[in-house]
């Protein structure tokens, strides 16, 4: 075969968004494809619901298809290439083409973040290869440099800003001043959001995320069920003003760290210093922090979504299989899990928390509140404000010193049966 004539044919499961950006890259990378990669990529099959509904996204319009079976069965496709979302039939086409010899590429963080592992081995077993940079932080690499790049480290934490949206609607919060609900309908407006916006706004998104990027780092199983996630929605323009006051920014973080117990998995609000590296991502851009034992910190920075950024991604992990089978080479997908290391609860993690309540405005109460803290081992760094909400009532803004997430439960427990105190308003970590 002379190098002219070399070929790799690949199928696109779905042409949505990141499907459409695929075909584009593609199509722009096209004339640089055997300078790159010593072989052109051609896709040979697209995968539709309707094919008459996407006839005007493609210049050949007889690679669209309603048959599965289409792909499965010819063998001289060699990639397919999975963006249509969701556990199924994503999951039973993938491990289908496995089976059929085939290397899978895939943006899918919902299937990655729950049958990873069954997928990679099913890959290994049939000699093929699973890539799914595409599937955590659209098109900022974090998942080759974890599983390749930084190998030679021992990683002992993550953080990371890993969904766009949430980290838009905190943006406007601070910069504008704006309340949740107005941010959230410009997020809306301008497309950052979606019609349902749960998915992102109460974490789980970057939940996916995260259990994904632990469990590469780590080296042991980690679920989405691990992360504990909380969301944005209870965070106030006058929790953001307080956290300004005090030099900090709230950001939604996913954070996961080894640590000598166990390992700690979870997604919150949190208040972190504005010097940070994290304080200066604003918008729908993403960031993640990666603190490894040799190279120290790391911060990957960009678009965390969006058709072309997350096309990126994908295109990317194509390129790197059709190198190894235009040079023959043996690369399998490899399961990085081989350790068995125990996943803390919440309430066994350790943070300085941010406590905003509502107290009635009369003599005793403060130190009242400072006995339940001390009852239940929480110390206090510092009071910062007690201003007047009405005639019988104040606000009270508390920052503790690390302590247990178990001993802030037990003393906010207190708190809600104190007729004293007449709302625990707020609670957000503190970095």
């Amino acid at each position: 075969m002379t190098q002219d004539s070399k070929q790799i044919n690949i199928a696109l499961l779905g042409l949505g968004t990141v499907g459409e950006g695929i075909y584009k890259v593609l199509q722009k990378q096209a004339p640089m494809m055997m300078q790159k990669l010593n072989t052109n990529i051609n896709i040979s099959k697209i995968l539709v619901r309707t094919p008459a509904k996407h006839v005007s996204k493609v210049s050949d319009p007889s690679v669209l298809t309603d048959n599965y079976d289409e792909i499965l069965n010819d063998p001289s496709i060699r990639i397919v290439v999975e963006v249509m979302g969701g556990i199924e039939p994503a999951f039973t086409y993938i491990r289908k083409a496995f089976e059929a010899g085939k290397s899978v590429v895939t943006a899918n963080k919902d299937l990655i973040a729950a049958h990873g592992s069954e997928l990679i081995e099913t890959a290994e077993t049939n000699g093929c290869e699973l890539r799914y940079e595409a599937s955590v932080a659209g098109g900022i690499p974090i998942i080759n440099p974890l599983l390749n790049s930084l190998a030679a480290n021992e990683i002992t934490e993550i953080t990371g800003i890993v969904n766009g949206t949430t980290n838009f609607i905190l943006t406007k919060m601070t910069k504008e001043g704006m309340d949740y609900e107005p941010a959230l309908a410009e997020a809306m407006r301008l497309g950052y959001a979606e019609p349902d916006p749960t998915n992102d706004v109460e974490g789980f998104d970057a939940a996916r995320k995260i259990a994904i990027m632990a469990q590469i780092a780590f080296h042991t199983k980690v679920t989405l069920s691990n992360v504990y996630t909380e969301g944005i929605t209870k965070v106030t323009s006058r929790d953001i003003s307080y956290a300004a006051a005090l030099g900090w920014v709230i950001k939604l973080l996913g954070v996961a760290r080894n640590t000598e117990d166990g390992v700690e998995v979870r997604v919150h609000p949190t208040l972190i210093p504005e010097d940070h590296p994290l304080a200066s991502v604003t918008d729908s851009y993403n960031a993640i922090f990666v603190h490894g034992d040799a190279v120290g910190d790391v911060m990957f920075y960009g678009r965390g979504a969006g058709q072309l950024p997350t096309a990126s991604s994908a295109v990317s992990d194509i390129f790197t299989i059709a190198r190894h089978q235009a040079s023959h080479a043996s690369s399998v997908a490899r399961d990085s899990v081989f350790r068995s290391l125990p996943v803390k609860t919440i309430d066994d993690t350790v943070s300085s928390y941010y406590i905003r309540m509502i107290v009635e405005d009369r003599p005793g109460v403060l130190a009242s509140v400072a006995g339940v803290f001390g009852n239940n081992s929480v110390s206090i760094q510092q009071i910062i404000q007690k201003s007047k909400i009405n005639d019988a009532d104040s606000e009270l803004v508390i920052i503790t010193s690390p302590i247990h997430e178990r001993h802030i439960k037990a003393a906010t427990d207190v708190f809600k049966t104190s007729p004293a105190i007449r709302e625990i308003a707020s609670i957000i970590r503190v970095l």
